[in-house]
């Protein structure tokens, strides 16, 4: 069996903790369309395409469209990635996502996420129909030549098919508990 979920799969099920002191379950989104996202709060590739994810969410809200962000890292690994610096984060930031953190990263697994970030947009039925990177440059913004998430948004609003469902996450890796940094599960790969 494939590591990370593979297109048409049913988005796996949680009840995690948000940093607006609330629990979520995926049952409580009613919105047309899910996007669940990998993140964290020290990877530069984050980081610096933060604000693209951003203005996908604020863009296709409207269209139905909620974004939650998941961050699964170990805590042990780096820090900066503990539930306190997530609150301090989005204090800061105020992104307009939702921002659960999945400390057993029983989550990430059941997902297969693979790198921060990555990146789920499920349908109303909450079948998975676009898997991989945001964009293509996510560590330079200023160097954006595809935007693979927006392309998926636009046809699954306009209710067209997914024209390229799949594509590799651009990120570092999910920072596994009690692993080195850079470990990787044996049975991840690539997606394409």
């Amino acid at each position: 069996m494939p590591f990370t979920l593979q297109i048409g799969d049913s988005a796996p099920g949680f009840t995690l903790p948000a940093t607006d002191g609330n629990n979520y379950s995926i049952s409580n989104f009613q919105e047309e369309y899910l996007v669940v996202f990998f993140t964290c709060n020290h990877c530069p590739y984050v980081i610096n395409s933060d604000e693209v994810t951003r203005s996908s969410a604020e863009k296709f809200a409207a269209a139905g469209v909620k974004f939650i962000g998941i961050n699964s890292n170990s805590a042990g690994t780096y820090r900066d990635d503990d539930f306190p610096h997530m609150v301090k984060r989005m204090e800061e930031h105020r992104f307009p996502w939702l921002y659960l953190y999945d400390e057993s990263q029983q989550v990430a697994q059941a997902y297969g996420a693979l790198r921060t970030p990555h990146f789920y947009l499920f349908d109303k039925e909450r079948k998975l129909v676009y898997t991989g990177r945001g964009v293509d440059q996510p560590r330079d913004s200023s160097r954006i030549s595809l935007n693979d998430l927006e392309r998926a948004l636009e046809e699954v609003t306009s209710g067209r098919p997914v024209s390229v469902p799949l594509t590799n996450p651009i990120g570092c890796n999910v920072k596994w508990e009690g692993k080195d940094k850079h470990w990787m599960p044996a049975d991840a790969c690539d997606l394409t």
